[in-house]
């Protein structure tokens, strides 16, 4: 097993919630595994446990990953952390497969040098950035981080606390108005791969000034298409 090597120009490429081709996703063997290999970035997903705690899981609950219906909003870290993760055969056994906290994700990228690309999932309060914010820099530092979410709110959040934060617009969809909007506000796009269609859509959010990265590019010709459109970062789960 081994990640699929592409010619990435001047791309850089993330690992979509660790190098979750070959990992279960979002474990700190995921980050491990990205921060070993030449990945520019390692991307997670974070939210918030009933505790005031931040963890890493993408779904709403823990059922696909780990088998138990825990909601990590509704739920203690320790209950979160009794969850013993499927491996990829989608067994259990391995004691590391744990779901971890955001501070074990910032200190395996500074270990291995990697840019943090920190997903917020659900609702993030001013007080929750703040708190963020702290965290990140106790452990690492802004300057290695990148910021997406689907909720504008969010991010708007984060920049009220952290204004030269590093945001990307996470969506699903090309349109003007959000082009206009991210222009405005000064962020970058996270766009799905297929919404984009044609090499003029990249050159026009360049030319707008916004940064692009797409999601989530599996496929190597899909992925050295849009680089050569000029797209500035591709996730990928097992491209590198």
């Amino acid at each position: 097993m081994d990640t699929i090597k592409i010619n990435k120009g001047n791309a850089q490429i993330v690992a979509h919630r660790g190098l979750s081709g070959l990992e279960r996703e979002n474990t700190a063997s995921a980050f491990v595994a990205a921060g070993n290999r030449s990945y520019f970035g390692i991307e997670t997903d974070v939210r918030v446990t009933a505790d005031g705690n931040f963890i890493l899981l993408h779904d709403d609950d823990a059922v696909r990953c780990g088998g138990d219906y825990i909601i990590p909003e509704k739920s203690t870290l320790q209950t979160i952390q009794s969850v013993q993760l499927y491996d990829m055969d989608g067994k259990r056994g391995r004691v590391d497969l744990r779901i971890p906290e955001m501070v074990d994700y910032l200190r395996i990228c500074k270990r291995y040098d990697k840019v943090c690309v920190l997903e917020f999932k659900g609702y993030f309060s001013v007080e929750n950035m703040e708190k963020v914010v702290e965290i990140v820099k106790n452990e690492y530092c802004l300057e290695k981080m990148i910021f997406i979410s689907f909720s504008i709110d969010n991010l708007k959040n984060l920049r009220a606390v952290c204004p030269e934060s590093h945001c990307q617009f996470l969506t699903g969809e090309y349109k003007q108005e959000i082009i206009d909007m991210l222009k405005e506000l000064k962020m970058g796009i996270d766009i799905w791969s297929t919404a984009i269609t044609e090499e003029a859509q990249v050159r026009h959010m360049l030319e707008e000034g916004l940064e692009v990265n797409v999601w989530t590019v599996d496929n190597k010709e899909l992925a050295e298409k849009l680089i050569s459109w000029g797209v500035q970062y591709v996730t990928s789960n097992i491209l590198e």
